[in-house]
């Protein structure tokens, strides 16, 4: 069987496929305050092209897809495509980034779907107040309950925090301090500028050192041994039950093992986060591509993966990183 390698070697094997371009939280470091411009629905991708998609993909050895949005469970019937996805038996995971306003009276069914492993909820604060200042939106208690419900099932739970400078940043600790009692897994995230409008005036640069360091004030942490691929330096302190992680997600030091490819709503085909797309998968299943071409198409795409962030955001034809992390996929 072929396999995705790019000309560096690197074999992708993970795919994340946003669902929907729609969310119905407003964060700052995602859109503007008036939101995005949507696009028609006949414009996204259906469920069974997706499903199509994902199943030559599993041919050419990916394993492991992260359903995204915008917000997945906005689109109607995304459980509904959750056990379709779960018939394909090249896969071996399916996971799922929410912001966990929608999902609670989903989890006891998403629970017996056994390829469903990873739940990465979006909270980028503890406090009410503050979690309405960044998604614009007064969600906290529906979202907060997610989280409780989601910690008691069977589930594995990951907390996704993106560390906004002149917001959140006095909160790293206290998001370390619930590993202690929980089984949970907290990745901290750059910030990035992926907002709708480009990089944001910021009092500090919260990178990757500053984040760890910041931990380092309140804990004694030892590094996790992380698989090859991971996006994420993983760390645990002594007697907490769960870990915590940072994603260098804007220092870009994690694209040496990349094993990911991207798949818009719209069905745009990207080799990594920062470049602008490279090809419309959607138009060319419309047009009347078989199997077998997508297949071709997939081995030639997969080629033309650059070798790092800074060189896909280099090459961009229109200047830069702005678009909404919305309209790419989470």
């Amino acid at each position: 069987m072929s396999k995705l390698i790019d000309n560096f070697g690197r074999q992708m094997e993970y795919v994340r496929l946003a669902v929907t371009d729609r969310c119905n939280l407003r964060c700052q470091y995602c859109m503007p305050a008036h939101g995005i411009n949507i696009v028609p629905k006949q414009e996204l991708l259906t469920f069974k092209e997706m499903y199509r998609l994902i199943r030559v993909l599993t041919e050419l050895g990916v394993n492991k897809v992260r359903l995204t949005g915008g917000e997945p469970f906005v689109r109607k019937d995304f459980v509904g495509f959750l056990e379709m996805l779960s018939y394909n038996d090249l896969l071996d995971a399916i996971n799922i980034t929410t912001n966990g306003a929608l999902i609670s009276n989903h989890i006891a069914k998403i629970e017996q779907l056994k390829k469903v492993k990873n739940i990465n909820l979006s909270i980028d604060s503890l406090n009410r107040e503050k979690f309405a200042k960044i998604t614009r939106r007064d969600v906290y208690p529906e979202v907060y309950k997610t989280f409780e419900l989601l910690e008691k099932s069977s589930l594995n739970l990951k907390l996704n925090v993106v560390v906004q400078s002149g917001f959140n940043t006095d909160e790293i600790v206290d998001f370390v301090r619930l590993t202690k009692d929980k089984n949970v897994a907290v990745r901290f995230i750059e910030e990035m500028p992926f907002n709708g409008k480009g990089q944001r005036e910021m009092q500090e640069n919260w990178t990757f050192a500053k984040i760890l360091n910041e931990v380092k004030t309140e804990f004694s942490v030892d590094e996790i041994q992380s698989e090859k691929s991971s996006t994420s330096r993983n760390y645990k302190v002594e007697n907490h039950l769960g870990t915590f992680g940072i994603i260098p997600a804007f220092t870009r030091t994690i694209c040496n093992d990349c094993n990911r490819i991207r798949i818009t709503s719209t069905g745009t085909f990207k080799n990594c986060l920062f470049d602008d797309g490279v090809f419309n998968l959607r138009d060319f299943i419309r047009n009347g591509a078989s199997n077998n071409d997508l297949k071709e198409l997939f081995l030639s795409l997969v080629k033309q993966k650059p070798e790092n962030g800074f060189i896909a955001e280099a090459n961009r034809k229109d200047g830069g990183a702005s678009e909404s992390m919305s309209t790419i996929g989470g």
